[in-house]
C-alpha cells in the first residue's frame, strides 16, 4: 500500500510562489533562507520528506522543522529563524545611544591625537567611562560590539565623506549669469554675435604641468611578449610649467600660452594675445574664476588702458566647475599629458603648444547643457 502523508498540503499565493522560485535560485541570499526555499518548493509539488532530504543532501529532522514551520506561520516567514529564548541583552539601549553620541564627536576633542575614530580607540575609551557615566552595562565592551551598534545606528566615525560648502552668497545669481552666458552663446552659434562682441571666451589656468624626465628609455610594444609600453618606474624632475588658455565657445578655438607661472603679468600676456586675435571696435566677453590675478592691480592698469574692450563673467567662488574650459583641461589630461615625458621644460612647453595647434585643426564645439532648462530672465 503506498505511503499516505498525514501532513496537510502547503498552501501558496501566487506571490509566495514567485518569491520562494527567486530565493532557491537567488546568489545573494543566505544560504539556509536557499535551502529552506528548495525545501518548501519541493514539498509543495508533493515530494516526501524523504525525497526531500535525499535530494537536499540534509536531514529529515530539518526538512521536517521547516515544514511544520511553514504550515504554522507562513512560507514566508519560515525561512528565517525565529527568536530564541537565548540571552539576553547586556547592554541597554541608554547606554548604546551614549556610545553612538560620543561617535558623532572628535576623538581630539576628547583629548586624544586622533582625528577620526577607530574601533579600538572608542572601545578603549567607553570603558574607561562608562562608570561615571552610568552605564556599566558597557565595562566590558570589545572592539565587535562597537561595530555592531554603530552599524545598527548608521553611524561611520571612522570614514570622511567629502562635501563642498557654498561660501559664497550670491552663488546662483552668479551662477545664473555664467548660464545665461551659455544660452546666448547656443543662440549666437545659429543668428552670428551681436555687433557689440566679436567673441565669447571660456578662460582659466592650468598650473603644475610636471616635466618629467625618464631614466632609461621607453620600450615598445612586442605583439605576443609585451602588450604594453615598458617604462622603468624612476623619472626625473625638471620643474612645472603653467598652461593659460581660453576656448571660443562658438568656434571651438583655443587661445593660449605656457609660461612657467601664472601671475597677473602671465595673464595680462593672454589678455594681450587675446586683442591682438580678434578685430578692434567690438568687445570680448570671457568667463573667468576669482584668482587674485584676474583683478590685481596690473590686470587693472590693462584693462583702464585698453577700454570696453574685455568684460569678464566671473563664476562664483569653489564654482570653477561651471567653466567650460575646465571640460577641455580634462580631455587634455587624458590624452596628451597622460603619461608624457620630455627632457626638459623647454620641451614640455613644445609639446603642449603643438597639441593646442592640433586642436585647432580640427576644433571642437563645447555646449554646456547643465540647467539651462531651468534658466529664468530676471
Amino acid at each position: 500500500m503506498p505511503f499516505i502523508s498525514r501532513r496537510p498540503k502547503l498552501s501558496l499565493s501566487d506571490a509566495e510562489l514567485a518569491e520562494l522560485s527567486r530565493l532557491s535560485d537567488s546568489r545573494s541570499e543566505s544560504a539556509s533562507r536557499v535551502l529552506r526555499s528548495k525545501m518548501l518548493l519541493l514539498y509543495y509539488r508533493d515530494q516526501s520528506v524523504s525525497e526531500i532530504s535525499r535530494q537536499l543532501g540534509v536531514d529529515r529532522p530539518r526538512v521536517e522543522r521547516t515544514i511544520e514551520k511553514a504550515l504554522e506561520i507562513g512560507a514566508l516567514p519560515a525561512l528565517d529563524d525565529l527568536p530564541g529564548r537565548g540571552r539576553p541583552a547586556v547592554v541597554t539601549d541608554d547606554a548604546k545611544t551614549w556610545l553612538r553620541s560620543i561617535a558623532c564627536q572628535k576623538p581630539v576633542d576628547l583629548g586624544y591625537s586622533y582625528e577620526l575614530w577607530t574601533t579600538d580607540l572608542l572601545a578603549r575609551h567607553v570603558r574607561a567611562h562608562c562608570i561615571e557615566a552610568g552605564h556599566p552595562s558597557l565595562s566590558r565592551l570589545a572592539r565587535g560590539t562597537v561595530s555592531k551598534i554603530l552599524s545598527a545606528g548608521e553611524i561611520h566615525p571612522h570614514k570622511i565623506e567629502y562635501y563642498l560648502e557654498r561660501r559664497d552668497p550670491e552663488f546662483d545669481q552668479k551662477m545664473a549669469q555664467v548660464l545665461w552666458v551659455y544660452q546666448e552663446v547656443h543662440i549666437w552659434r545659429s543668428t552670428g554675435l551681436p555687433e557689440h562682441l566679436v567673441a565669447v571666451l571660456s578662460y582659466d589656468e592650468k598650473p603644475g604641468i610636471q616635466a618629467l624626465g625618464n631614466t632609461a628609455p621607453d620600450l615598445a610594444p612586442v605583439p605576443g611578449r609585451h602588450p604594453s609600453v615598458g617604462r622603468d618606474h624612476e623619472y626625473v624632475r625638471f620643474g612645472t610649467v603653467s598652461l593659460l588658455a581660453g576656448i571660443d565657445l562658438l568656434s571651438g578655438e583655443v587661445l593660449g600660452i605656457v609660461r612657467d607661472r601664472h601671475r597677473s603679468a602671465e595673464f595680462v600676456e593672454f589678455l594681450m594675445l587675446a586683442d591682438s586675435k580678434y578685430p578692434k571696435g567690438a568687445k570680448i566677453r570671457v568667463v573667468l574664476d576669482n584668482h587674485s590675478a584676474h583683478i590685481s592691480r596690473e590686470t587693472r592698469r590693462f584693462l583702464a588702458h585698453n577700454p570696453n574692450r574685455f568684460e569678464f563673467v566671473f563664476t562664483p567662488k569653489h564654482g570653477s566647475w561651471l567653466n567650460i574650459i575646465e571640460v577641455f583641461f580634462a580631455k587634455m589630461a587624458k590624452t596628451v599629458l597622460r603619461g608624457i615625458r620630455a627632457n626638459s621644460k623647454d620641451e614640455l612647453k613644445r609639446r603642449i603648444e603643438l597639441y593646442l595647434q592640433e586642436v585647432n585643426q580640427t576644433p571642437v564645439v563645447f555646449k554646456w547643457k547643465y540647467k539651462l532648462d531651468d534658466l529664468q530672465v530676471a
